[in-house]
């Protein structure tokens, strides 16, 4: 038995087990919800096996027909696997997940995999409506072009979602560390195979390596992994126990003598002592200037004000901003200037931060506020 014949029985092997497991992720009562993004996962790699074992089944391409058919459906759906992971991480530890209308349009981008499927369609329906003349060859070359290079934004969409599930995984707490762990291992694994395919995708849209890469090596270095990728994470993910709730650790409110004597001394801090001018301000630095130990200080701030650290300091920059603003200073300093002057130390927060307090922008202030100068 040849080697492309090894490769071929993996590929058909990983598409029955992928479809298999598909199947009975979608259907357990258990994790129902996350199992059910896992179970797409693996229909969507399932797919792409079968697609390749098909393209080098003999069988179907002495089926004309058939093989005809096949350039309409698409079995290549690379661009809603990122999503999908990212939210079978989160519905693992978020018991209540649903998805909303705007985490659905995370699936939108799914269009770049079909545009082949489209473009060959319009290309049939222009040739039977006699509004396109029948020279296949340029559309060809283009869905064959459009393939190679497609890859670049499924490699991209793919590792963006991977990287936004570590991110998420690093805030969850309460959980047991064996259950961290494997989602550590899942997404982990997901890497390696990021590496290897981006290791791969590299020469191979590079026009001048593209015919080399696929002669020498075919797909054999992406294909293979993703079988191993249907087998271990898709029985992982079936075996894995029941999803456990966060622990929400409730927080003690400060005690009312407490407030009365920290509100008052951050207000002399920031009134009197103006401590919101210093751009490299942090809670340690107010800490030790009060003489409150820096948890006190956010207890009291988020619990008691509503506010977190940054958005009661930065209240007063703005608050600064808009009297330099209103005293006529902005007309010899740009904006930025006066932002800075007030104890901004970045453009991006500044921005930010105007427009969440006040609900227009810095630019927008100023142009509402130049005839009241003037006057």
């Amino acid at each position: 038995m040849s080697f492309a014949d090894v490769f071929n029985t993996l590929l058909i092997l990983g598409t029955l087990q992928g479809l298999i497991l598909s199947v009975l992720l979608f259907f357990t009562k258990k994790n129902r919800r996350a199992n059910r993004f896992l179970a797409v996962v693996m229909l969507l790699f399932a797919l792409a096996s079968l697609n390749l074992f098909i393209y080098y089944s003999p069988a179907v391409k002495n089926v004309p027909i058939l093989f005809f058919a096949l350039n309409f459906i698409p079995l290549i759906l690379v661009m809603p696997i990122g999503p999908l992971i990212y939210f079978y991480v989160r519905s693992n530890f978020e018991p209540d997940f649903k998805l909303n209308k705007n985490q659905r349009w995370h699936f939108a981008p799914a269009i770049i995999d079909i545009v082949p499927q489209l473009t060959a369609a319009i290309f049939v329906i222009g040739v039977l409506t006699n509004t396109i003349r029948n020279n296949p060859g340029p559309w060809t070359i283009f869905i064959d072009t459009y393939n190679i290079y497609a890859d670049i934004p499924r490699w991209l969409s793919v590792s963006l979602y991977i990287w936004t599930s570590i991110k998420y995984l690093r805030s969850v707490t309460g959980v047991t560390n064996n259950r961290l762990k494997w989602f550590r291992q899942f997404l982990q694994i997901f890497m390696v195979f990021q590496a290897i395919w981006g290791i791969y995708l590299i020469p191979y849209v590079i026009p001048a390596f593209t015919d080399f890469m696929l002669n020498t090596f075919d797909w054999y270095p992406v294909y293979i992994p993703m079988v191993v990728l249907i087998y271990t994470l898709g029985l992982k993910g079936y075996l894995l126990p029941a999803q456990e709730p966060l622990i929400v650790r409730k927080s003690i409110p400060p005690p009312e003598s407490t407030v009365n004597e920290v509100v008052p001394l951050l207000i002399q801090a920031m009134e009197q002592d103006k401590k919101y001018l210093d751009p490299a301000l942090d809670l340690t630095q107010l800490s030790k200037h009060i003489g409150i130990p820096a948890k006190t200080i956010s207890a009291v701030l988020n619990q008691h004000l509503h506010q977190s650290f940054n958005e009661f300091i930065n209240s007063y920059r703005i608050s600064s901003f808009q009297q330099r603003v209103l005293s006529g200073e902005f007309k010899n300093m740009t904006i930025m200037g006066i932002a800075f002057e007030s104890g901004f130390n970045s453009q991006a927060t500044f921005q930010r931060s105007f427009k969440q307090q006040t609900g227009i922008s810095p630019s927008e202030f100023i142009q509402q506020n130049t005839q009241k100068v003037e006057n």
